[in-house]
């Protein structure tokens, strides 16, 4: 596959756990501080969709031009809309290639697979992604700075024990590739998963 046929295979996957979602599940909380399912779901519609880079720029204007508030803010009016025509978004958009402004088909697909394990984590409906779909964000995703990605995991040596991936020097921490993938964006949660001797300064971040 390439990767805007990986973003279409995780929309779709996506797309089929939210069909077996009930009403309380749909509200319930992600790994996302600030969102609920819908809002999640809200903001890969929205980034599924065409945005211009006037509009992303009137939306970050309105954010005070903080770009985490921007899309804090933007998941949820989107996740406002009721949970069919979010779907019905979701599903229209799976082969859809459109990246915002300023991105390109890998940062899509790490939105998206990021964002799926959101949701299922906290609902407990974990899944067997594709080794080398995790190989890809992960190379994508280690060196962000802006996300703060790149210092999350300066000085450690994260070893994936589920595929053949390993990155940086200094303590070792050891997971399956997703559980590093989720721990380097930040969430806290997936440390647990984690062993090794540079677990605890992967906490401390």
């Amino acid at each position: 596959m390439d990767t805007w046929e990986e973003v279409a295979a995780e929309r779709n996957d996506l797309a089929n756990l939210l069909e077996t979602l009930t009403p309380e599940q749909w509200n319930a909380p992600t790994l996302c501080e600030e969102w609920t399912v819908r809002d999640v779901v809200g903001h890969l519609v929205l980034g599924s969709s065409k945005i211009g880079f006037v509009r992303m720029m009137v939306d970050l204007a309105k954010a005070g031009f903080n770009m985490n508030r921007m899309l804090a803010t933007t998941g949820k009016e989107m996740g406002e809309k009721p949970t069919e025509d979010l779907l019905k978004g979701l599903r229209e958009n799976i082969d859809a290639k459109n990246a915002p402004p300023m991105t390109k088909a890998e940062d899509v697909l790490c939105d998206t697979l990021v964002h799926a394990q959101d949701i299922r984590r906290p609902l407990g409906k974990p899944r067997q992604i594709p080794a080398e779909r995790v190989i890809e964000v992960l190379d994508r995703m280690k060196t962000l700075g802006y996300m703060g990605n790149k210092k999350r995991v300066a000085g450690l040596q994260l070893v994936a024990d589920d595929m053949e991936w390993t990155y940086g020097e200094g303590p070792e921490v050891h997971g399956t590739g997703e559980a590093l993938l989720m721990a380097m964006c930040g969430r806290k949660s997936a440390i647990d998963d984690l062993t090794g001797e540079g677990v605890e300064t992967l906490r401390a971040r």
